[in-house]
């Protein structure tokens, strides 16, 4: 992403409702798989871009050190100083992390960007992870809901939930689970993706209080829901969790 973009990322995520909602529940997933896991390193945020994430995960997780990664040297520096953790820079097509370092690798809307090549990116994150390890993804849903936002921020893809569980298997993942969210406010994410111009700016800025709040409470529905098991048929997102099997 530019720079402009990555500042504007930088000033807004902690406080909105897209940003906190997709990392509260990536948390809990991640807490959750680690909890059956027994492999052992740290927890990699794999594209950590300014940092909100890495922030939320903390100093441990489940007695698992973290640490993030980026290729921006831009992102890098905020990621450092919004979470106090050490950043590697490098792609996740080509990390720079040993085979078998990790025990959790978080992937947040990463696979969709046009500098990533999805099997590359997935094969370096199976060569890192610990057999047993967990990795956490999120992505965008559905191709044609591409959108002006998608352009902003640089990415050239979205994925159904089967398409998502083709690219894991051949890579040596096992799905542990996998569910689309953001699905009470879809309804109004494909209205707005029918009438927004072509040249529309980023959905990343700050929204009217109340309308954070009521987005956020819809949010915050659905992680009880996939909290308690249950997989969401459809959304404008998909969270995934799946172990390295060998």
């Amino acid at each position: 992403m530019e720079r402009a973009e990555y500042e504007r990322m930088h000033a807004v995520e902690d406080r909105m409702w897209w940003y906190r909602g997709l990392r509260a529940l990536a948390a809990s997933e991640v807490v959750r798989a680690l909890a059956g896991s027994s492999a052992a390193g740290p927890v990699l945020d794999a594209g950590c871009g300014t940092g909100g994430m890495l922030r939320i995960l903390g100093t441990t997780v489940a007695g698992r050190s973290t640490l993030g990664l980026d290729y921006d040297s831009v992102a890098a520096a905020l990621t450092v100083g919004k979470a106090g953790r050490p950043v590697v820079s490098g792609s996740v097509n080509q990390m720079p992390i040993g085979d078998a370092a990790l025990s959790a690798y978080v992937s947040l809307d990463v696979l969709c960007h046009d500098q990533v090549d999805p099997m590359r990116a997935l094969g370096e994150a199976h060569r890192c992870l610990q057999p047993g390890g967990v990795a956490i993804f999120n992505l965008p849903a559905y191709q044609w809901m591409f959108s002006a936002h998608d352009k902003r921020v640089h990415n050239t893809r979205r994925f159904t939930r089967g398409q998502a569980r083709t690219l894991l298997a051949r890579q040596g993942f096992r799905v542990l689970r996998a569910s689309y969210w953001n699905t009470l406010l879809f309804p109004l994410m494909l209205l707005h993706r029918l009438i927004e111009r072509a040249n529309a700016e980023s959905d990343v800025r700050d929204y009217p209080r109340w309308l954070d709040a009521i987005f956020s409470s819809a949010l915050a529905i659905e992680r009880v829901v996939i909290a308690a098991g249950l997989n969401l048929p459809f959304g404008g997102s998909l969270i995934i969790v799946a172990a390295r099997t060998d």
